[in-house]
């Protein structure tokens, strides 16, 4: 496969159909086409497979097979569609801070791109769950930018830069970054921790995320679904049992795995 049909099998699946040169506008729309279409998700390791993250696996689970994956593979593949579109891109290795204490240290184990612009420089992430950026931000200091979705912000304290959310209750630490480059063999060995350490968080929970239509996002984690609206309210049900979760995952992620499917995972329990 040449590049060019690599990226009409691309532009095919998130539904893209636009111009494909160079811009901040073809940036962003790529960047919501892309979190509208494929899903977060770490399904796989659940399962027992190897999370592989070289470009022709890539290409074949999340073109190919309809399916989703994590930062490693999302970013991933849209580093690679960037570059062949003659973007000047690269990959930023940061640690998550969702849900996490600034007093803790979370493993360097998250990748998002950063893009040169016109004498700018601009952030886009579709690897990070049910906060991944529906629209690129520009890397400016301690001002609000509005997405497609949330409004976010930049912050550096102690030598250090925060991208961060806003929710209804206030300001949310999304990840942490020094601007320090992620080359190829860093990003294998950070996956490989993230799919198979047994404190890796990927392995204690199922979770899947996708954004939807105005402002809206959709996430599973274990059996809890929730929908969040454009003010970031989120509505959430309970699901009751392993069929229920199968239809949850088609329905609302176009993610499609057989009846009898068990993911393995000790966040994962029924009351059956």
């Amino acid at each position: 496969m040449n590049d060019h049909q690599f990226l009409d099998a691309y532009f095919d699946r998130i539904g893209y159909k636009g111009p494909r040169i160079p811009s901040l506008d073809l940036l962003n729309n790529i960047t919501l086409a892309h979190v509208q279409s494929i899903p977060f998700e770490n399904l796989d390791i659940l399962l027992g497979k190897n999370i592989d993250i070289r470009l022709d696996a890539v290409f074949e689970k999340l073109i190919i097979q309809k399916r989703g994956g994590y930062c490693f593979e999302q970013n991933g593949l849209l580093l690679f569609v960037l570059q062949k579109l003659g973007f000047e891109v690269t990959p930023i290795s940061a640690r998550v801070r969702l849900d996490r204490p600034r007093d803790f240290t979370p493993p360097r184990t998250h990748v998002f791109l950063r893009i040169e612009l016109s004498g700018a420089s601009w952030f886009t992430d579709v690897g990070v769950g049910g906060v991944s950026l529906t629209s690129a931000i520009q890397f400016i200091q301690n001002t609000e930018q509005k997405t497609n979705h949330e409004t976010r912000r930049i912050v550096y304290e102690n030598h250090k830069y925060f991208h961060q959310v806003l929710f209804p209750n206030g300001w949310v630490d999304v990840c942490e970054f020094t601007l320090e480059e992620m080359p190829e063999i860093d990003r294998e060995l950070a996956n490989w921790y993230t799919s198979n350490h047994p404190k890796s968080h990927f392995k204690d929970r199922l979770i899947v995320a996708r954004a939807g239509k105005d402002g809206k996002r959709f996430t599973l984690v274990n059996r809890e679904f929730s929908e969040r609206d454009e003010n970031g309210i989120a509505n959430k049900t309970i699901i009751k049992s392993p069929k229920e979760l199968i239809k949850v995952l088609k329905e609302n992620f176009n993610v499609t795995f057989p009846l009898d499917t068990e993911f393995q995972t000790p966040g994962l329990k029924w009351d059956l």
